[in-house]
């Protein structure tokens, strides 16, 4: 064999050695981002559920209800914010401020016995505590999501072909500052 078909088959077996981890990496963070983008879809599947069953809770709440104003307004402001956010991080801020309402208007209703024994609040406040539990799985499984994607951009040899093909960290979905506190509702007018 000659020594230039040595060397040249020497390259052709570098290039395969190069080649095919590059692809095989790229290929992976592609799925992934993939994956991501569809768990998105599914987490705004959910939150339009919600968005669109809002209006009808709080009417039917607000017909039984006049003394939390505040509670209502701040639905509505929320909404109007989620519906004009453009970004995943405007949603997901917009969708913490809804989440943050939401929960007081929970809150509220527990706190009324009259409330609560209305059929249609009732029923309405079974969608929605369902609808909460669905966008609650589906932010869990799109921060899984989030979570293989990044570990496969920050990884060796992916961190390196993400940072070539123009591959980025992906945002977690975070519970807004202080949600683990219960919200208090407190009706004195003194």
């Amino acid at each position: 064999m000659k020594n230039w078909m040595k060397i040249a088959i020497g390259i052709v077996v570098a290039i395969v050695i190069l080649v095919v981890p590059f692809a095989s990496s790229y290929n992976g963070l592609v799925s992934a981002e993939s994956e991501v983008d569809a768990q998105w879809a599914k987490v705004e599947s959910k939150l339009q559920r919600r968005y669109d069953l809002i209006p009808n809770l709080v009417n039917s709440v607000k017909g039984s209800m006049t003394q939390e104003k505040e509670v209502f307004g701040k639905i509505a402001d929320a909404r109007s914010k989620l519906s004009n956010a453009s970004t995943t991080d405007d949603k997901v801020q917009a969708n913490n401020e809804l989440d943050s309402a939401v929960s007081r208007l929970l809150v509220v209703v527990e706190n009324y016995p009259d409330l609560k024994s209305d059929k249609n609040v009732q029923a309405l406040m079974d969608e929605l505590a369902g609808t909460e539990n669905r966008i609650s799985t589906e932010r869990d499984r799109y921060n899984d999501a989030v979570k293989t994607y990044n570990n496969k951009v920050k990884r060796f040899p992916g961190s390196i072909v993400a940072k070539i093909s123009g591959f980025d960290s992906k945002t977690y979905f975070k519970a807004v500052e202080g949600a683990q506190n219960a919200p208090s509702v407190n009706f004195d007018t003194k």
